[in-house]
C-alpha cells in the first residue's frame, strides 16, 4: 500500500535526552574500570527511572557503535537491555555508519516512527576506547594497502591537515579555536549547562567513579597548545602525504598542523536519546521536548574525508524548506580544528551561533555515543537559551556525514 502524499508524515518526538559523563579514552582514564555495556545498562536505567515506561512499550532500541569487538561485540544493544532488566523491549539493533552512529542512530528511529511502523524508540550510542581502542576490528579499508591505496584514503588526521593546508588555516588559528572549545566547555560545566542530561558512574557500591566530563582543562592556554607537536607528521611522512599530494596535486606539500590539543580527544561514554510519536506520548503522559524536523546523510571524497558536514547540513535544509539563517544554534562534531572552522566559515555562522558550549576538541569524542551527546547538549541549550531550532552534524571516516535538525516545543 503506497503512502499518500497529501497526507502529512506523522511528528516524531524527542522526549528526552540523557548521557553519562565522557571519560577520558585510555587506560588511565576513570571509566576504563568500566565495561561498555555497563555504561549503556546505566542509561537505559536511567531513562526507564525517569519516565516509568514499561520495557514492552519500546518497539527497538537502536545504538550506534564504531568498534562493535570485545567487550563491544555480539550486540551491545541487545545485552544491555538485558542487564538493565528489560528483556521485555522489543528489538536491540547495534550500528555502525563510523563517528556519526549515535545521530544516525537516532535518524533511524525517527524514520521508523515517521513511517508508522513504530511508536516509541530508544536511539544513541555507546564507546569505551579505553577498553575498545578504535581500529580494533581492523577491515581492509584500514589494514589492506590493496584496497586503501587506490582509493587515496588517509588517516583521519592527515586529511585534516590537508584541509587545513588547503584551506590556509595557520596553526595559531586551529589553536585559537582550541582553547575557545576549552573555554567554552569550562564556562557550560562550571555554570551547570550540561546538568540536567548527566547521570553519573558507580561502582557497584554505589559511590561515584565519574560524574563530570573528565577532559575539560580550564586552565589549558595559547601557551600550553603553542607548545605541542604535530601529531600526524611521523603517519604522514610514511607515504600517506604522499596520496594526498597524488589526488590534489595543486597542493606543493602538507603541513602537519594538528596536535593533540587541537584534535578531539579520545573518549568513554554513553548517551540515549527517548522519542516516539504523540499517541504513544499521551498514553505514556511524556511531555515531548522538541521534534525532528529532518535528517539527512551526504558522502564526499574520500581523501580529504572530513568536510561532509557541510553538505548533509545543506541536504537537510533544502528537505526542510530552511534556510542557514532559519537555525538558532549549530553542533558540528569537533573531530579535528579544521573541520569545525571550514565548516563555520562555509556557512557563515556566527561565533554566537556555533559550539556555544565547546566540543569535542575540550569535552572528547567516543565515537559511537557523540552523536546522541550533541543531540543532548543541542536540546538542553535551546532550552536555556530559549531558542526555537537546532542542527547538529558530523563527519566520519571514508566521506560519510550526517546531519539532523529540531524544533524546540
Amino acid at each position: 500500500m503506497n503512502r499518500n502524499p497529501n497526507v502529512p508524515m506523522p511528528d516524531v518526538f524527542i522526549y528526552d535526552t540523557l548521557r553519562t559523563p565522557r571519560g577520558s579514552g585510555k587506560t588511565s582514564g576513570s571509566l576504563y574500570e568500566v565495561k561498555p555495556v555497563h555504561l549503556l545498562e546505566v542509561a537505559l536505567r536511567a531513562l526507564q527511572q525517569r519516565h516509568h515506561f514499561s520495557p514492552a512499550a519500546i518497539d527497538d532500541v537502536i545504538i550506534g557503535c564504531v568498534t562493535p569487538i570485545g567487550d563491544q561485540g555480539f550486540n551491545i544493544a541487545r545485552t544491555a537491555l538485558l542487564e538493565a532488566g528489560m528483556a521485555a523491549a522489543n528489538g536491540g539493533m547495534q550500528i555502525n555508519r563510523y563517528c556519526t552512529s549515535g545521530l544516525e542512530a537516532v535518524n533511524l528511529a525517527a524514520a521508523k516512527i515517521a513511517a508508522g511502523w513504530e511508536s516509541l524508540t530508544i536511539a544513541g550510542g555507546t564507546e569505551s576506547m579505553s577498553r575498545v581502542p578504535m581500529g580494533s576490528d581492523g577491515g581492509p579499508l584500514l589494514n589492506d594497502p590493496g584496497v586503501f591505496m587506490p582509493q587515496n584514503y588517509l588517516p583521519q588526521g592527515v586529511a585534516a591537515d590537508l584541509i587545513a593546508t588547503m584551506e590556509g588555516f595557520s596553526r595559531v588559528e586551529l589553536d585559537a579555536f582550541a582553547l575557545r572549545s576549552h573555554q567554552r566547555a569550562a564556562h557550560a560545566q562550571a555554570n551547570g549547562y550540561f546538568r540536567a542530561s548527566l547521570i553519573p558512574i558507580c561502582d557497584a557500591s554505589g559511590l561515584p567513579i565519574l560524574t563530570s566530563d573528565e577532559l575539560v582543562r580550564p586552565t589549558t592556554s595559547t601557551e600550553q597548545l603553542a607548545r605541542l607537536r604535530p601529531a600526524f607528521a611521523t603517519v604522514g611522512d610514511q607515504g600517506f602525504a604522499a596520496m594526498a599530494l597524488h589526488r590534489y596535486p595543486e597542493v606543493e606539500q602538507v603541513q602537519y598542523l594538528h596536535t593533540a590539543g587541537n584534535s578531539s580527544a579520545l573518549a568513554d561514554g554513553a548517551a540515549l536519546v527517548l522519542l516516539g510519536n504523540a499517541r504513544k506520548g499521551e498514553e505514556l503522559g511524556l511531555r515531548p521536548r522538541a521534534r525532528i524536523l529532518g535528517c539527512a546523510s551526504a558522502s564526499v571524497d574520500p581523501t580529504i574525508m572530513l568536510t561532509g558536514p557541510q553538505v548533509a547540513s545543506r541536504r537537510a535544509l533544502q528537505r526542510c524548506g530552511l534556510e542557514v539563517g532559519d537555525i538558532d544554534l549549530w553542533e558540528c562534531n569537533e573531530a579535528f580544528a579544521a573541520v569545525g572552522l571550514k565548516f563555520q566559515r562555509d556557512l557563515n555562522l556566527a561565533d554566537d551561533r556555533f559550539n556555544v558550549n565547546g566540543g569535542a576538541i575540550a569535552l572528547g569524542h567516543p565515537l559511537g555515543a557523540t552523536g546522541a551527546m550533541l543531540l543532548g547538549t543541542l536540546l538542553d541549550e535551546l532550552e536555556r537559551s530559549d531558542l526555537k531550532t537546532g542542527l547538529v552534524t558530523l563527519c566520519a571516516g571514508a566521506g560519510l556525514a550526517v546531519a539532523t535538525i529540531i524544533e524546540r516545543i
